[in-house]
This record gives C-alpha cells, sequence and structure tokens, in this order.
C-alpha cells in the first residue's frame, strides 16, 4: 500500500494514515487502500481490534475534492464493493472494534472516520471542523446521522452548519471524544486502550458491538428483545466456560475466540 500502513501486533491491527506530506487528505488511492485495510483487519480472525491513527503532525487534512469530487459527482463508488466501509455505511460493514487516536487537524473525513469508530481518543492540540459547507457541498460521510447522536441536536449543528473550527476541549465536552492526552502520549494511550479490548473475549466484544449499534440502527424495543438470546450463545461458548474458571482460580483469563 502506498497511502495507508497495516500491521499486526498480536491481536491488535494497526491502520495508519500515511501521507504526511500532504497532511493525510485523502485521495481515491488512500480511500481504496483504507478500505482493503479495514477489509483485511475484518477477516483476519486472530485480530480482535484495531487502532486507527496518522503518522506526521495531522490525523488528515481532509479529502482531496479536486481529485475525488469529480468521482463523487458522477456517481461512482469510492470503495470496492466486496471491501468493509471505513465509514460504517456500507453493504458490508465490520464487526469488529476500532479506537481512533486523533492528532493535529482532524478535518471533514477526519471527523466522520472518527465518528465511525468506536472509541475516539485526541491530542490536546487537536483541531477539527465540517467545513464542507464552505465548499458548497455537505458531509456526506457520516457526519449528518452521528454527530447530533453523539453530540445533541445544537451542538451538531452548530458546527455542521457554520463550517467553523473546534478544538479538543469542545470535542470532549460534546462527548465527540472520551479523553484528552497529550500529543506525545497520544499514541500510546490510543495503543493501551486498544489492547485492553483485545485482551477480552473476543466473541463477547463483537457481540456487545453489535447489540449497542442494533439498539440504535433497529430501535430500543426490537433489541431489547434479543439481549438473552445474544447471552444465552454466549454462555454456550468456550471464552465464557474460561471466563469462569479464571474467576474461580483468581487468574487472568485467556481467550481463544471460541
Amino acid at each position: 500500500m502506498e497511502r495507508i500502513d497495516y500491521r499486526e501486533s498480536g491481536h491488535l491491527a494497526i491502520i495508519e494514515l500515511c501521507r504526511p506530506d500532504k497532511r493525510n487528505a485523502f485521495d481515491s488511492l488512500m480511500l481504496r487502500e483504507l478500505a482493503e485495510a479495514y477489509t483485511r483487519f475484518e477477516e483476519t480472525p486472530t485480530v480482535r481490534c484495531a487502532l486507527l491513527c496518522a503518522r506526521g503532525d495531522h490525523f488528515t487534512g481532509g479529502l482531496d475534492l479536486g481529485e475525488v469530487g469529480p468521482r463523487v459527482a458522477a456517481g461512482q463508488s469510492l470503495f470496492p464493493l466486496d471491501a468493509v466501509d471505513p465509514f460504517d455505511l456500507g453493504r458490508r460493514r465490520r464487526t469488529k472494534p476500532v479506537v481512533a487516536a486523533l492528532n493535529g487537524y482532524c478535518l471533514t473525513i477526519g471527523v466522520e472516520l472518527a465518528l465511525a469508530a468506536d472509541v475516539r481518543i485526541a491530542s490536546d492540540d487537536c483541531t477539527m471542523s465540517q467545513i464542507e459547507v464552505a465548499r458548497g457541498i455537505y458531509p456526506f460521510g457520516g457526519a449528518t446521522l452521528r454527530f447530533p447522536q453523539v453530540a445533541g441536536w445544537s451542538n451538531a449543528m452548530r458546527w455542521l452548519l457554520t463550517g467553523d473550527f473546534w478544538g479538543a476541549n469542545e470535542a470532549l465536552r460534546m462527548g465527540l471524544v472520551s479523553e484528552l492526552t497529550p500529543a506525545d502520549k497520544l499514541r500510546d494511550r490510543a495503543t493501551q486502550i486498544a489492547k485492553t479490548i483485545a485482551a477480552q473475549a473476543p466473541l463477547a466484544v463483537r457481540a456487545t458491538l453489535a447489540s449497542a449499534k442494533a439498539a440504535i440502527t433497529d430501535g430500543f424495543d426490537c433489541e431489547a428483545k434479543r439481549l438473552t438470546e445474544r447471552a444465552m450463545k454466549l454462555f454456550e461458548t468456550a471464552d465464557a466456560a474460561e471466563g469462569m474458571r479464571s474467576f474461580l482460580e483468581r487468574r487472568t483469563a485467556v481467550f481463544s475466540g471460541e
């Protein structure tokens, strides 16, 4: 890959944006490679969690509109149809958790990738914006769906409709990120969280993620009816048996994902 660095460390996948000379701006190649990285993460059984991060001083300066814009205007797909959609909107979606580490400029598509992730950590110098309205377009990567859901209607519209920039403290206040760290500690802290997730029972993690997402997409009452069914399936797994043994033996559980 030219724009994305994908590597694995134990049960963790590291997906790194690697176009620092362009502030990690997304062109068509970078979008395709990101989808390929997410697909590899999803399809590798031994990998349980992913860390989405960026090389250089900025997470991303946004879309390379001059290159990507004409494709969008022509109705062309930005991702291979058989790949996992990094925005978690398309036909194929991931079932494993992603932790996003946000630094420097995190603009437009960067905010939307963060909103599609499950845990978001930001450096205290991070600056964000959904600047699309100032360019004559609108956020079409999920911000209109998820930003109001995460931050509340008025908070989201304050930024979506003005195109203004907001800082890390405002992102924390709105619940857009769960914590802030100094810039030089960001990668370590995000990695620590991702590794902690990866150390848990993978089937249980995926069931938890699926249930939480379904409560949003299918509705509270619909998912409430599935809770016992999901639990029953997990109680039958080898990991559930290992969890109980480790509890009784007062040791750290070692999960197999079975």
